[in-house]
């Protein structure tokens, strides 16, 4: 989804106490990440810009985005508004739904936990317009920060307003309208945009990107390294992650609740894990994962300090957090072929590579997973069937909805009508679902938003070139015509529609038109998102020098082990669920394709045990 909630309030630059500060952060953030790449210290570290692989695209060349001035033509044309495009193209109703007869909806959880994982961009901290001071959600005018979605007349929103609200992202410090502030008026710096997160397939998602997220997250009066858990609910005896510290918290209540009882938003390393249900489930499921092992290593090596067991745990789920999504989760994604192509073998930690994320993949190429989201989350019982008291709910139920999990039954019901069901099949004619074009709602805002018109804007925001660009960067060939297109998009019905609001195929938005293509053999994705999202993992895999398969970080026989693993595994030892698919993204048919949790593979943690001798200060690992 977008960003989860954004930070509130503005951003005062009068006190000459706010760049002492700036200096603090960025001094801090650069001890923090020194150690992961030792010669480039800020290559992946949180709140840093975004990489450009192409030179931004700018309407005035280095912040305005393309669409600021409607009467600036591209190629001869006016841009489309974004809304039209989503309205005419992209919007699909709720039953239009083609399923994948191959892939479990949970496969499209992953996308969604690992984009989490590795990139978030925040908002403006500003609300209001810079001139005017108007609230953006109260204006259409365009003034940064704000960036409105203009929609046509036949179109009724509440408030007699014209248009969505829209907030740009914050730029990186120094970049374009920041330049002023630091005394860069002669020379003008493009304007890029921040990743608040490590780059890094870390699992942040579970421990945070900052020690002061981390801390907040730890048990750090366990002597078996715990991370925290709800205190006021459990699920069958199992753990659920705690509440946030603010109370009260924005995230929606059962309306059948009595007064004093609120489920609060969750806190986890990622602060959009309470985004939706399945989500949440996700996060919840890291977080019993990380307890168990840390239970099981303890009792193993009871010699451990907390501290030991703690950074011990948090390496075998970050590997296994790498594992699953590389091995598992994106040769399905990209199809074997782009897979060996863009990302093959293993060689080893590569210094010269540059692990950040770039902008094109978080702000397009990894978005493709919102035309995967169904518009019906489903709940099953032991049996994966259907069960009354847990009806089917619709995605605007469960948006930043909590209590939905801890009374709808706990994390085994989810999990189920995830492992049982099939994902959406992104369909050219069938991108989004209504769900997400008419219901989505954000914490941020106080009215329903449209993910589609979001993300077309945010990638005009973030001054992303077009998709014709993009196709010529990967070695693909550019679509100069109506023709060319439709070589790429077998609903010519589509490549209609395109070239009827787009008049020149050089000026599709990226996200459209890598959401358009058909798919390469045995993949989710066409060719040109095949390759930006290749590119990426091969970078965040060969620029890791912690990567799981590199030399040191485990010993050969713990590699083994980790390689036993899977998420069907994490599932088996986390809930009560006892039957479950041997690859947990692999959609099958139940009771047929399920195998019992006895027979699914799992780690043998005496890889990890150690000899230790009272006052010997050897250790020594037993394998």
């Amino acid at each position: 989804f977008q960003a989860g909630w954004v930070w509130d309030g503005k951003l005062g630059f009068a006190s000459s106490g706010f760049f002492f500060v700036l200096l603090l952060l960025f001094l801090w953030d650069f001890l923090f990440c020194f150690s992961l790449h030792r010669e480039h210290p800020r290559w992946g570290a949180s709140n840093t810009a975004l990489a450009r692989w192409l030179p931004a695209a700018y309407e005035d060349g280095f912040s305005q985005p393309r669409g600021w001035d409607p009467s600036i033509r591209y190629n001869g044309f006016q841009l489309p508004l974004v809304h039209e495009v989503t309205r005419k193209i992209i919007h699909a109703p709720n039953e239009a739904v083609t399923e994948d007869n191959l892939y479990s909806d949970i496969i499209m959880v992953w996308g969604q936990y690992i984009d989490h994982d590795i990139a978030f961009t925040p908002q403006s901290t500003s609300r209001t317009t810079s001139l005017s001071g108007m609230e953006c959600q109260m204006t259409c005018e365009k003034q940064n920060p704000c960036f409105p979605m203009k929609v046509t007349s036949s179109d009724t929103l509440s408030a007699g307003m014209d248009c969505l609200p829209f907030y740009r992202s914050s730029p990186a410090c120094g970049t374009g309208d920041h330049d002023v502030l630091f005394g860069n008026v002669s020379v003008l710096n493009t304007r890029q945009q921040i990743n608040g997160l490590t780059s890094f397939l870390d699992a942040s998602t579970v421990y945070g990107s900052t020690p002061a997220v981390e801390n907040k997250l730890r048990n750090l009066t366990s002597k078996e390294g715990l991370l925290r858990v709800n205190l006021k609910y459990h699920d069958n005896h199992r753990e659920y992650l705690p509440f946030t510290e603010q109370i009260p918290s924005p995230c929606a209540q059962d309306p059948s609740a009595s007064g004093g009882e609120r489920v609060e938003c969750f806190l986890a390393g990622d602060s959009r894990s309470s985004e939706v249900t399945s989500l949440a489930a996700m996060h919840t499921l890291w977080l019993r994962e990380h307890n168990r092992l840390a239970r099981a290593l303890k009792r193993i090596n009871g010699h451990w300090s907390a501290e030991i067991v703690y950074q011990e745990t948090r390496k075998i789920v970050g590997a296994l957090h790498q594992i699953i999504t590389l091995r598992d989760y994106i040769p399905k994604i990209i199809g074997p072929d782009a897979f060996n192509l863009y990302i093959g073998l293993y060689t080893g930690y590569d210094p010269t590579v540059n692990p950040t994320v770039s902008n094109v993949f978080s702000t397009a190429a990894f978005r493709f997973g919102h035309a995967t989201i169904q518009p019906l989350v489903r709940r099953l019982n032991a049996q994966y069937l259907e069960d009354p008291e847990l009806p089917n709910l619709h995605l605007h139920e469960v948006f930043f909805s909590p209590w939905r999990l801890i009374k709808g039954g706990g994390l085994d019901p989810l999990l189920r009508g995830l492992l049982a069901h099939p994902a959406k099949l992104q369909v050219q004619d069938q991108l989004l679902n209504e769900e997400l074009t008419e219901k989505l709602f954000v914490l941020s805002n106080n009215g329903s938003l449209d993910l589609s018109s979001l993300n077309l804007q945010r990638g005009r925001d973030h001054g992303l070139p077009g998709y014709n660009e993009w196709r010529e960067f990967c070695g693909l060939p550019k679509l100069e015509t109506h023709t060319e297109l439709n070589t790429v998009i077998t609903n010519h019905n589509v490549t209609e529609k395109i070239m009827e609001l787009y008049q020149d195929p050089n000026n599709i938005d990226v996200w459209l038109g890598g959401l358009v293509e058909d798919f390469l053999p045995g993949a989710r994705t066409g060719p040109l998102f095949a390759c930006l999202i290749g590119k990426q993992m091969k970078a965040l895999r060969d620029g890791d020098r912690l990567w799981w398969e590199n030399g040191n970080v485990f010993t050969e026989a713990q590699k083994r082990e980790l390689q036993k693993h899977s998420l069907s595994r994490v599932i088996c030892d986390n809930t009560g669920i006892s039957e479950v698919p041997e690859d947990a993204f692999q959609l099958g048919k139940f009771p047929q394709d399920f195998k019992h949790c006895n027979n699914i593979p799992g780690m043998n943690l005496e890889a990890w045990q150690e000899l230790y001798q009272e006052g010997n200060l050897e250790i020594t690992n037993l394998f």
